[in-house]
């Protein structure tokens, strides 16, 4: 069975379960990755991180669905995208 998840969907939550992932998602990221960043930023860190995991998971033939495989799926997708930013800023001067 396929479905349509539309622009901002994730298998098998809603809108507001999307807000809560992206949330926790963003959260998990933050405390992995030892930074710093507001409840905003951690909600758009893990609905990134969701479209990220997501993407790669469905490469890798990983199928999920429901709360749990979606935090799961997203938090590994925004420590991912924390990761590659950290890689990417150029070192503080002394």
């Amino acid at each position: 069975m396929d479905h349509g998840y539309g622009l901002l969907g994730m298998p098998g939550v809603g809108f507001l379960g999307l807000l809560v992932i992206g949330f926790l998602a963003g959260w998990i990221a933050e405390r992995a990755m030892n930074r710093q960043h507001g409840l905003l930023t951690n909600i758009l860190v893990g609905i990134a991180g969701s479209f990220v995991g997501g993407t790669l998971a469905g490469l890798l033939g990983i199928s999920y669905f429901g709360f749990l495989s979606n935090l799961i799926v997203a938090a590994a997708g925004a420590i991912l995208i924390l990761w590659f930013f950290g890689k990417t800023e150029r070192p503080k001067a002394p």
